[in-house]
């Protein structure tokens, strides 16, 4: 055969004799497999990939009797999967498969691949066939089968298929309990699916390899443990972001500014809880006084929201298809002052970029519920409510507080359509309590609560977000066995921003979430005249409605326990005259409330930006405290998370006490360490 072939463009002399020789070895078959991928990968290196694909193709059409040929079928498929040829690597990891059903890798690739066609179906089946054939008990095929099943479970958790996706997640716990990541997608799927109780241990399970794992966000749904959540997400910060390689902010001060040049880094700069809230911010902001910048790590989708806050920033910036040093190395150039995170421990957050600290100063607000438990975040803005001052050991940044913590928009978009109840499966004459939070923040207690409200109050429904199908069932079920009606739980479907604002109207009295309370949900009902009756907790997550109702000019809503909760939202129930006098006062004082004066928002942010670069250039940039985390990590690790909501103030500080104490006895603790009572 001749093999006397043209260079290609880029390819350099000894390249060309490299896979002539290759070639020729293969037709005479004295080129060893071993020296097959030697070859593939020197062609590789030097960007011939098609090369590379080239020499496979020429080595296994004249080696097919070899006894590992099915090695060569997968690399193969790899070399024509990197030249873009995802049909024939679909093919030659096939063919692997079938020469050596028992070679395992080719099944996660295979899995893939299809996946990325469009063939999910297809992709799922690969990854139990390997699962199936896993049985071996070695190093490698557990990593094997372990793989294959958190491939699967990733795929069907994106299709909503969330009672396949934790079971593919329980098995993979059950052979590694360790495995954190899976911790965190098993226990925010079975929260998504109000599977209570959520955090279940087994034999080879247990509820500390549990609590370990749990996300700070899931942690949140979870409990009402300020401390513990400080610790969780020190944990997490040590455990995925880590230190970093090097800090990019210069060592001498910044001067001579006379603008502030604030950045905002955030995913949800979109269509999305925060990026509705944030708009009216970031068109409000003084532009004498400062410069706006926006660097965007979420989606690449377009709406108007989007829009509103590209028009309304003095520069945007997609970081998405940089690297984390790349996109902290941009910011630095840019020469942010303050860098804000609009993430926090959220979804596509770019924690990593804040920890190479690209600007001087660094501060939470906003898109987390908590603190950040970082060496880099300075600050975290709250309100007088969110954080009162004998909550700050809950933190490890400096607390500083707006007279109201959340923004809101003042032109957001309601559909001019107002539906009617019978449009919406609501019954017209009954009472209708609502909670359009995600299902996600529904708890077992909560529930209890909300099913003595419905027994109380005769002919009252409940109506609340929808969930999955078999989520909505089980809700039911759980309703039924607390002695309510299931048809008395109604499921409002997913829909756009302005139509689920002009629905709001529907509903006679918003019941809020318990630990996690309604936050931007909050708002939208008050700003559609909903009145939301909530109770204040201990933890940033549980605070949130109460700073909400207090700043809309409805304090009362806002209930000293849960046992007050139950008896107002039964009260204003039962009582058709208190309920219109708390909604036309909300509806008087709507435009001149706290909770929707962005302006004066806007100002007092400005004046925490300027002070917090005060700190910085006098030398007293705060430094975040981080001692003796690890201890009250493991301190939370053996509670009883979900019960720590039933203890009163007293009772809870007594029982960190009394584990301090009991670790202090057998490994002593350090006089300055960070202790139970505020410093």
């Amino acid at each position: 055969m001749d093999v006397d072939m043209p260079a290609q463009p880029n390819e350099s002399e000894s390249a060309l004799a490299l896979f002539k020789n290759a070639v020729e070895k293969s037709l005479s078959r004295k080129l060893s497999i071993a020296d097959l991928f030697t070859a593939a990968a020197q062609l590789k290196a030097a960007g011939l990939d098609r090369r590379a694909v080239e020499l496979y193709k020429h080595w296994i059409a004249f080696n097919v009797d070899d006894p590992v040929i099915y090695a060569a079928y997968f690399n193969y498929a790899t070399a024509l999967a990197d030249a873009g040829d995802r049909s024939g690597a679909i093919n030659a990891l096939r063919e692997a498969i079938r020469i050596q059903p028992d070679f395992q890798p080719p099944y996660i690739n295979l899995g893939r691949l299809l996946e990325d066609s469009g063939q999910v179906g297809a992709a799922v089946a690969q990854w139990m066939a390997l699962v199936e054939r896993a049985a071996a008990v070695n190093g490698e095929s557990v990593a094997h089968k372990l793989s294959a099943l958190q491939q699967t479970a990733r795929v069907l958790e994106s299709l909503n298929k969330d009672e396949a996706a934790e079971d593919a997640l329980r098995q993979i716990l059950e052979i590694d309990p360790e495995r954190e990541e899976v911790v965190q997608h098993w226990i925010a799927l079975r929260q998504r699916q109000c599977k209570w109780p959520v955090v279940q241990p087994s034999e080879r399970v247990t509820r500390a390899d549990l609590a370990n794992g749990i996300s700070s966000l899931s942690l949140a749904n979870h409990c009402d443990d300020p401390m513990f959540q400080l610790a969780k997400a020190h944990h997490y910060e040590k455990r995925a972001i880590g230190r970093p390689k090097r800090r990019l902010l210069p060592a001498e001060k910044r001067r001579g500014k006379d603008r502030l040049r604030i950045g905002y880094v955030s995913s949800d700069l979109r269509e999305h809880a925060v990026g509705f809230a944030m708009t009216d911010v970031l068109e409000s902001h003084d532009r004498a006084h400062f410069e706006i910048y926006a660097y965007y790590c979420g989606i690449a989708r377009n709406d108007p929201t989007r829009e509103r806050i590209v028009a309304a920033v003095d520069r945007w910036t997609d970081i998405n298809g940089m690297d984390d040093e790349t996109a902290a190395a941009k910011i630095a150039e840019d020469e942010i002052d303050v860098l804000v995170d609009l993430n926090g421990y959220t979804k596509d957050a770019r924690t990593k970029v804040f920890s190479l600290r690209p600007a001087p100063i660094i501060v939470n607000w906003f898109g987390f519920p908590g603190t950040m438990g970082s060496p880099y975040h300075h600050y975290i803005i709250a309100d007088p409510v969110i954080i009162p001052d004998e909550s700050e050991i809950y933190y490890s940044e400096k607390v500083v507080r707006l007279p109201c913590y959340q923004p809101n928009d003042r032109k957001r978009v309601v559909a001019p359509n107002r539906p009617t109840r019978a449009e919406a499966g609501l019954p017209e004459n009954a009472f209708v309590y609502c909670s359009l939070n995600g299902m996600q923040k529904l708890t077992a207690l909560t529930f209890d609560r909300w099913a003595r409200i419905l027994t109380a109050v005769p002919g009252s429904v409940l109506w609340l977000l929808t969930g999955a199908e078999q989520t909505n069932a089980r809700v039911r079920e759980e309703a039924k066995a607390r002695g309510v009606a299931p048809e008395r739980v109604i499921f409002a479907d997913k829909m756009a921003n302005p139509h689920h604002l002009a629905r709001y109207p529907l509903a006679d009295l918003f019941l809020d979430n318990f630990p996690y309370g309604a936050h931007t949900t909050a708002a939208d009902a008050l700003w559609m005249g909903v009145p939301i009756v909530t109770f204040a907790g201990r933890s940033f997550a549980s605070r949130v409605c109460a700073s909400l109702v207090r700043a809309a000019g409805v304090g009362e809503l806002a209930c000293a326990s849960a046992e007050d909760y139950v008896a107002l939202a039964i009260e204003l129930g039962k009582d058709g005259r208190k309920l219109a006098g708390v909604r036309d006062r909300l509806a008087k004082v709507r435009e001149t409330s706290l909770l929707f004066d962005t302006p004066r928002l806007v100002g007092e942010l400005e004046t925490l930006y300027r002070n917090m670069w005060s700190d910085y250039e006098r030398g007293e940039l705060p430094r975040p405290d981080l001692r003796n985390l690890d201890i009250y990590h493991e301190i939370g690790l053996d509670l009883d998370l979900e019960k720590i909501e039933l203890l009163g103030d007293a009772d809870y500080a007594a029982l960190y006490e009394r584990k301090l104490a009991d670790w202090d006895a057998a490994y002593p603790i350090a006089p300055d360490a960070r202790m139970w009572r505020p410093r």
